[in-house]
């Protein structure tokens, strides 16, 4: 691929899963990968846990807001990265990527919450992330 390709990683706020997805392809893969982040229903901040844990692996989302998925960066994105199982995406017309859908871990759903269980998600992310990252090299 000529140009750089652009990975949009979605959740349904765009407060945590998402963000920390497009946080650490955006640490590993610096500017060999354009990389945004959206949400269904974006929520009104950064979740401070997710932040958090980020910033123990290095990563930052001190810049980042929540932002509302369009068109657009459907359109644009070369990878189209659905977080979790709540958001709906639906394709666009002239949207070059088809939707993949990342099941991550729910810690919660095991009774793990806090710190800990943001630390398992940013775990299982950065896996999925290290993964994207080598196919996309």
């Amino acid at each position: 691929m000529s140009e750089t390709p652009t990975v949009l990683f979605i959740c349904v706020r765009n407060a945590g899963k998402s963000q920390m997805a497009a946080a650490t392809l955006r640490q590993i893969a610096g500017t060999s990968v354009s990389v945004a982040s959206a949400g269904t229903e974006p929520g009104d901040a950064i979740n401070e846990l997710a932040r958090e844990v980020l910033e123990e692996h290095g990563a930052d989302l001190e810049r980042e807001a929540p932002k509302q998925l369009d068109s657009e960066l459907l359109r644009r994105a070369h990878r189209v990265i659905v977080l979790g199982n709540e958001a709906q995406v639906e394709p666009v017309d002239g949207m070059r990527a088809s939707i993949e859908h990342w099941v991550t871990d729910e810690p919660s759903e095991r009774g793990i919450d806090g710190l800990e269980r943001m630390r398992l998600v940013r775990d299982d992310i950065e896996r999925h992330v290290l993964e994207l990252f080598s196919e996309l090299r």
